[in-house]
C-alpha cells in the first residue's frame, strides 16, 4: 500500500483498514508464536509499515488515534 493511496481513503476507509491490518498482523505473530512457519515472513514487516502509513495519514487530518 503506498502513501497516496492512503491519502485517497476517506477516514472511515482508514479506520476500517487500520483495524484489518491490526487483527492480521496480531494473526501472524500468534502463528509465528506457535511454530508454525509463516508463509511469507517479511509480512509481519509490511503490516506495520502499512499500520504506521495509515496512522500517519490520520494523524496529518487531525484525528488523534
Amino acid at each position: 500500500m503506498r502513501m497516496k493511496d492512503v491519502r485517497k481513503m476517506d477516514r472511515d476507509e482508514k479506520l476500517k483498514k487500520l483495524r484489518e491490518l491490526e487483527m492480521e498482523l496480531l494473526k501472524l505473530r500468534t502463528k509465528k508464536r506457535s511454530g508454525a512457519g509463516l508463509e511469507n515472513p517479511m509480512a509481519i514487516r509490511n503490516i506495520k509499515r502499512d499500520i504506521a502509513r495509515i496512522k500517519l495519514a490520520l494523524r496529518e487530518e487531525g484525528y488523534e488515534t
